[in-house]
């Protein structure tokens, strides 16, 4: 594996190609997809576009697992920028042919570091596709990035997050209410008795499940989420 490079398209739509140890620095969270996400009939996979509350705009994906891992991304308060199929890798092989690999995603943190994803069952991973992840892995370690070679997240954090990502949007942050549920949470409370102190359930809830997604209030998302989990403060993004 040599002479790796990368291509990507920059947000005005420029194309831009250049060898990797100088695009370490290039803001790839900002990119704009390499490819387009094929729709088909009798299509196996389902492709689609992830509206993001972290960019706030849409992010697209090619099957159920790279949804559910970009709403995760989503959902990670470290997370501070998101772009799909965001660069082109390429590199010689051993038999000195060309090779080349788009990765799934690339997330920043707020820190300033980077992951690049790519998304695929254990099951489905051919030799082939193992040197592929095997190679971007070893590209990203030449310049500090890390790499994630993910499968099926947990089906219970997926369901909870799933649940809580339907009031991602902004406009499910109104005060007084939200204000309210961070004086009723200061100590751990159970969700559905710390909604009815905070005033009307059903008026609360949407704002309480906005403050959860947000991270100003806390949960334990490895748990089911139900009436009795425990909810506290947490942190704003």
């Amino acid at each position: 594996m040599t002479g790796f490079e990368v291509a990507y398209v920059a947000p005005d739509g420029s194309e831009l190609r250049r060898p990797l140890a100088d695009a370490w620095a290039v803001p790839f969270e900002l990119a704009l997809p390499v490819r387009a996400f094929a729709s088909y009939r009798r299509q196996r996979n389902l492709p689609g576009l992830w509206w993001s509350a972290t960019t706030g705009r849409h992010i697209g994906y090619e099957s159920w697992l790279e949804r559910d891992q970009v709403m995760l991304l989503d959902f990670d308060p470290a997370v501070v920028g998101i772009a799909s199929q965001p660069f082109w890798l390429f590199w010689s092989g051993a038999n000195g042919r060309a090779v080349s690999h788009a990765p799934d995603y690339f997330a920043r943190r707020d820190d300033g570091t980077a992951v690049v994803i790519d998304c695929r069952p254990a099951e489905r991973r051919r030799p082939r596709d193992v040197a592929k992840f095997e190679a971007t892995e070893a590209a990203c370690a030449k310049v500090g990035w890390e790499f994630r070679l993910l499968s099926a997240p947990d089906a219970v954090v997926v369901r909870n997050v799933r649940w809580l990502a339907g009031y991602r949007h902004p406009r499910h942050r109104l005060e007084p209410a939200a204000s309210v549920l961070r004086e009723v949470f200061a100590e751990p409370v159970a969700l559905m008795d710390g909604a009815a102190a905070a005033g009307e359930p059903m008026a609360v809830l949407p704002v309480l499940f906005h403050l959860l997604w947000s991270h100003e209030l806390a949960v334990d998302a490895s748990l089911p989420l139900h009436s009795s989990s425990l909810v506290s403060l947490g942190v704003s993004r």
